[in-house]
């Protein structure tokens, strides 16, 4: 019964008895029995991630923070796609993931599309459920970083350093992420009273970036391009190079997420920096609250992003 106290945290545990415990069990090099413990608690210690596509840097640094902040409460991660996004896809998927015994579910879904946990008989029996994206939340919590004041900032800062109006290469409108950035760039445009030029898409590719660069780099007189993620902003590195443009001497750039790479880049790119590790450690926090204390709860976090300054943005030379 000591031993059992110690693992579990509990409080009336003298601490020269749970110092004696840990050093017994280090010794032993002694490791709970999950299994046992989640069948004698009625829980698994695990929980479901229900997510779109991974390879994407936002999908995959968002799972990597939510395993890491699992890991440090004690509970393990099971993963599955969605092919769809729509509510019966969600529901056939938190199912799925309830039948592998995980406790609770993290929505990681981007894409806009009708997934609002309501009274609706295929989402009656889900498992408690965290969602993280840009949009609306229904009535189960949601974590989201604020698209659109990301957007702003960059906008307003290739403003602020003197460029009469910024270009937009955007994510795909079906992301929450996508459209909310071309939102914020329009509001920065429309307060500042500049123009606000026609939008080039990307698919959140390098390869897409370029060639909506391409596109954007055509017309006359451009000075700064925002871009929607940085992958894309690499593409448009690569076809400034190709027309013999220099970054930022006759084009500026700014990008959004800073991904690792970001730094290295040439010049080092400056972007729009969203804290995963952050949005994992509370899109858990919110899910093992759910969980562990039987609290339904609608509540919707929103983290501010930060802007990082580095080489790839200056004052116009024209």
């Amino acid at each position: 019964m000591t031993v059992s106290r110690v693992i579990n945290g509990h409080a009336k545990v003298a601490t020269q008895t749970r110092d004696r415990v840990r050093a017994a069990m280090d010794s032993l090099d002694y490791r709970p029995n999950m299994l046992a413990r989640g069948l004698a608690s009625g829980r698994s210690r695990s929980i479901g991630v229900l997510t779109v596509d991974t390879t994407l840097y936002g999908p995959r640094a968002a799972l990597r923070g939510i395993e890491l902040a699992a890991r440090d409460r004690g509970y393990s991660v099971t993963i599955a796609h969605l092919s769809d996004p729509d509510l019966t896809a969600v529901a056939q998927g938190a199912s799925l993931l309830r039948s592998r015994s995980s406790d609770g579910v993290i929505l990681l879904q981007p894409l806009i599309s009708e997934v609002e946990a309501d009274a609706s008989p295929a989402v009656a029996d889900l498992p408690p459920m965290v969602a993280i994206h840009a949009g609306t939340p229904g009535s189960y919590p949601a974590v989201s970083v604020d698209q659109r004041v990301g957007a702003r900032m960059a906008t307003e800062y290739l403003l602020g350093l003197g460029h009469r109006t910024v270009w937009h290469i955007s994510g795909p409108r079906a992301w929450y992420e996508g459209l909310e950035r071309i939102v914020g760039w329009q509001e920065a445009l429309q307060a500042a009273g500049a123009e606000v030029p026609p939008v080039q898409a990307g698919d959140w590719s390098a390869a897409s970036g370029y060639a909506a660069a391409r596109e954007v780099l055509a017309n006359p007189g451009v000075t700064a391009i925002f871009v929607a993620n940085d992958s894309m902003a690499l593409g448009t590195l690569h076809a400034m190079h190709e027309l013999g443009l220099r970054c930022p001497e006759d084009v500026s750039l700014v990008g959004f997420d800073d991904y690792p790479e970001a730094e290295f880049f040439s010049p080092g790119l400056t972007t729009i920096r969203q804290d995963f590790d952050e949005i994992g450690r509370l899109s858990v926090g919110l899910l093992l609250e759910m969980i562990e204390r039987g609290v339904a709860s609608t509540q919707h976090l929103v983290l501010e992003p930060e802007l990082v300054v580095r080489g790839s943005a200056a004052p116009p030379s024209r």
